[in-house]
């Protein structure tokens, strides 16, 4: 099922969200809905938050991007309780970035390029691994959806005053995509 995408100012998207206990219900058809959700909008990843869920769970597709990232064919996988334990601040990276939540903002982000990440896979099983690429940043994308954070909080000041306008149409529910959504018309 295709589930409308929570856009800023949402109060959802502030807070941190919970880990998830192992009873929680309907848990892999909740992963199947997020990714229903994630190939209607376009997107690489998603969220609990953005579906309006403050529970520790991300979804992540990079088979989208395989024709120019190879490496990451077939790659579809969900996060339960991911948590970001280790920033190997040595080597960072700033790329563009853009979230399902922001609609139609862009801005540039910098971030390590390796991190430390611990998380349950669909089965529960445990992992606890150094990821490094443009996994390490979708990853820390979408992990700090979990913190109650979005990307444009990782922008400068300049920036942010640049795009103040837009966020403030978000807020009204001023804003175009093509994916199902839901404002916080205020």
């Amino acid at each position: 099922m295709i589930l409308p995408i929570y856009i800023y100012g949402q109060p959802v998207l502030k807070k941190v969200a919970e880990d998830i206990p192992t009873d929680y219900p309907n848990m892999q058809q909740l992963i199947a809905d997020m990714f229903d959700t994630l190939d209607d909008s376009g997107g690489i990843g998603l969220a609990a938050p953005q579906i309006g869920k403050s529970i520790r769970l991300s979804v992540i597709d990079l088979d989208v991007i395989s024709d120019d990232l190879p490496e990451y064919k077939g790659f579809r996988k969900a996060f339960i309780n991911p948590h970001i334990v280790e920033y190997d601040e040595t080597n960072t990276d700033t790329q563009e970035e853009g979230c399902l939540s922001l609609p139609g903002l862009h801005e540039n982000v910098t971030r390590p390029t390796r991190i430390r990440v611990q998380w349950k896979d669909e089965q529960w099983q445990d992992h606890d691994e150094w990821i490094e690429g443009y996994l390490a940043r979708v990853m820390q994308h979408e992990f700090d959806h979990l913190d109650g954070h979005v990307f444009i909080e990782k922008i400068s000041p300049l920036r942010k005053q640049l795009i103040k306008n837009k966020l403030r149409a978000m807020l009204h529910g001023k804003y175009k995509c093509s994916y199902r959504t839901k404002a916080a018309v205020r």
